[in-house]
């Protein structure tokens, strides 16, 4: 079984007749019929009903049909790999991040056009628990998460450390205490994320173990909503301070600290373990790892066991 054999099958299939098949395979009509005969002979298997007129698919035909495209695709692949790595910087990196985590890949995605300037960058927002399947499924070459994804099949490198923060618009009551406990935040009124992830749960549980009611007054689906809801004097909100640096910068939000609240986020790159990398991918890992080493910091590079 050849891939002549497989693309000629596959012509059969998809033109219905082995007539316009041998003009898609550029061969005569009893080329292809005995090109599918010999086929048939080393499977044991009859792959077309040669009653029907249209080459219906036998049961051992429909089997083959499936995982010939996928043979005939993954050799597609390889082949554009190939190509991608004989010309160096070309190709393009698809990488699944949120709304948060793709903050990361602000600084990071800079110094890479620097350093690959033709190789296409497309960020693909995706929820955060569906990236590690959309890794494993190819769907994306990379993905950026904020926990750490429960599969043997999967690696991940830590590249960024943040944490959560209460802030509160500068007209705020609390806008000028040094710091609070989660009993204070008690009778505020949060604006929060409407999306279910792992730290909301945290701090449910923070605030449950402290008997303290945690209202929350508006739910939304941004983090670039909130920001602005709050700043606007419409309540107080929990939010990664990478996601607020600019507006605490220019004094339009304050950030307190919660005394009994203290909830690191580390944001990791994942892949998939074993794999073969594309080029790009190990060239932004490369970025990855020049951008830690330059800023230091809150930016990490640390493959994870």
């Amino acid at each position: 079984m050849d891939f002549f054999q497989l693309e000629t099958f596959l012509a059969v299939v998809q033109t219905g007749s082995f007539s316009a098949a041998a003009k898609v395979v550029h061969r005569t009509q009893p080329a292809v019929s005995q090109i599918v005969r010999k086929l048939e002979e080393e499977i044991g298997e009859a792959l077309l009903d040669r009653s029907s007129r249209d080459g219906t698919l036998t049961d051992a035909g429909r089997v083959l049909h499936e995982y010939a495209q996928r043979m005939l695709n993954l050799r597609r692949e390889a082949r554009a790999s190939l190509e991608e790595l004989r010309q160096f910087q070309r190709g393009t990196l698809v990488v699944g991040a949120n709304e948060f985590t793709s903050l990361y890949l602000l600084r990071v995605l800079e110094e890479f056009r620097r350093f690959c300037p033709v190789i296409k960058i497309a960020v693909q927002r995706c929820l955060a628990s569906s990236i590690p399947e959309q890794v494993l499924n190819h769907t994306v070459e990379l993905g950026i998460l904020s926990f750490h994804p429960e599969n043997s099949l999967l690696q991940t490198i830590v590249v960024f450390r943040d944490h959560l923060t209460f802030v509160v618009p500068p007209g705020h009551p609390l806008a000028k205490v040094k710091s609070v406990s989660i009993r204070q935040l008690g009778a505020e009124s949060f604006v929060a994320h409407n999306v279910i992830s792992p730290y909301r749960m945290k701090v449910l549980e923070a605030f449950k173990r402290h008997k303290t009611p945690l209202n929350i007054g508006v739910e939304m689906p941004t983090i670039e909503a909130i920001k602005r809801f709050v700043a606007a004097g419409n309540g107080v909100a929990l939010v990664p301070e990478i996601a607020v640096e600019p507006e605490l910068a220019r004094g339009e939000l304050i950030s307190i600290p919660v005394q009994e609240l203290k909830l690191e986020r580390k944001l990791r790159i994942v892949y998939r373990k074993g794999g073969q990398l594309s080029h790009a991918a190990r060239a932004f890992l490369k970025v990855a790892e020049s951008v830690s080493t330059k800023v230091k910091g809150r930016y990490l590079f640390q493959t994870e066991k």
